[in-house]
């Protein structure tokens, strides 16, 4: 996707899956289609990447992921909003484009800061939440294409965004051609994306999903910016997703300079092993332990008459409990506050799902999906643990949290 090499190795198989953002009700749930995922890593330019891609299509255009339903998230981009303006020292009614932009959250932070706001999203269901609430969102993919379409307008972004969707293409030159048409000396290129030595690190594996065409590095990024006369400016990590990198990026022409960060980045990934194929052979090894350990625990808790709920039913647990072969044996229901998703079925195992005023009773655990905002169910869900109840946490290693804090689980405990 990168370099073109043909140099790619299967690392971890996780069988066929479904769209892991499509939720099925009683009537379609025998209609699901299912798909490859498997992850290879390429050993020329170290890019991890989908070996097989659904139509973009089927897996965006009816998405039902709400960025405005999630609370850390909207937090964390008015920090980042706050940030950038601040950085880049933008003036006002600077022109902040936003790519993959959802319900237009991370845009409304930006309209609060004196920000000129446009967004780019071919989802049709959270276009129209962004356009209710004032924000202009093209219903479109970005590619070149969207990018001529916008150079048209006579546009001179300040900034272009992408945030958690710069790996959700399926041809990065496609996207990065696209940008290369709406930028122009002073226009910088702001991504935030999950980054691989967290995944390697942490035994992330559920971040893998058909939407997430790629997990990056920040090696494989320098080398694919510079094809299209683009460098790196900087990089940052910050805790979001269980660990992310805010990259940003400006045409080679740019009078912006780089950071030493770049290169002290891809020496720590070196260091880290991320440029090994044994590295990526290990964490497929200790997945596949770590996965024995989850259903492990959830069998000794079924022995025991103890209730599990999965906590959420974000696209990453499609992948966790698919792969794990979890279903409504171990796990009998899942709670959410997404709308799109209460009444129907969790992707593949069919777990029944349930809004939070719909719990009559709590369970005695969590299963914790979405186990990269654990700090704020923990916080959300204080008055649950006081009561004895208790969160399951897959990874890095299978654990359980209560109000003493987390703690691995050892099968022979």
């Amino acid at each position: 996707m990168v370099c073109g090499s043909e140099r790619l190795v299967n690392f971890l198989d996780l069988g066929l899956q479904p769209n892991g953002n499509c939720f099925p009700d009683e009537m379609s749930k025998t209609k699901e289609i299912t798909y490859p995922l498997s992850m290879s890593v390429c050993g020329n330019c170290w890019l991890v990447q989908l070996d097989d891609f659904p139509p973009p299509e089927i897996v965006f255009t009816d998405h039902p992921y709400v960025t405005g339903l999630n609370v850390p998230i909207v937090q964390h981009f008015q920090k980042l909003s706050k940030h950038i303006v601040k950085k880049f020292q933008l003036p006002p009614q600077s022109l902040v484009l936003d790519i993959g932009a959802n319900d237009g959250t991370l845009l409304s932070a930006f309209r609060e800061l004196g920000m000129r706001t446009l967004g780019v999203d071919p989802g049709q269901r959270t276009g129209k939440l962004a356009r209710a609430n004032g924000i202009t969102v093209c219903e479109s993919f970005w590619n070149q294409a969207a990018g001529k379409a916008l150079r048209t307008l006579n546009l001179a972004p300040g900034v272009v965004t992408a945030t958690a969707v710069f790996y959700h293409t399926p041809d990065l030159h496609e996207f990065v051609s696209g940008l290369a048409e709406v930028i122009n000396d002073h226009t910088v290129f702001v991504t935030q994306c999950v980054y691989i030595k967290n995944v390697i690190e942490e035994l992330q594996f559920d971040h893998f999903y058909h939407e997430h065409t790629c997990i990056y590095a920040i090696r494989p990024l320098q080398e694919l910016f510079a094809q299209h006369r683009m460098r790196l400016l900087d990089v940052e990590f910050w805790d979001v997703h269980g660990g992310s990198f805010i990259l940003y990026v400006a045409k080679d022409s740019s009078p912006l300079p780089t950071s030493q960060s770049i290169a002290v980045a891809i020496d720590t990934e070196e260091r880290a092993g991320l440029f090994r194929l044994e590295t990526y052979l290990d964490f497929a090894r200790n997945v596949n332990h770590n996965c024995e350990r989850l259903v492990a625990l959830l069998r000794r808790l079924k022995e025991e008459k103890k209730t599990v709920y999965a906590l959420g039913s974000p696209v990453k647990g499609s992948t966790l409990m698919n792969y794990c072969g979890i279903g409504p044996d171990l796990v009998s229901m899942a709670v959410e506050v997404n709308q799109f998703k209460i009444g129907r079925l969790t992707p593949g195992n069919h777990i029944p799902i349930v809004g939070e005023e719909g719990v009559r009773k709590q369970p005695d655990y969590y299963l914790v999906l979405a186990w990269n905002f654990l700090e704020y169910f923990i916080q959300k869900h204080e008055k649950f643990l006081r009561a004895g109840g208790k969160f399951i946490v897959p990874h890095p290693r299978v654990g359980i949290a209560d109000t003493a804090g987390l703690k691995e689980w050892h099968p022979d405990a």
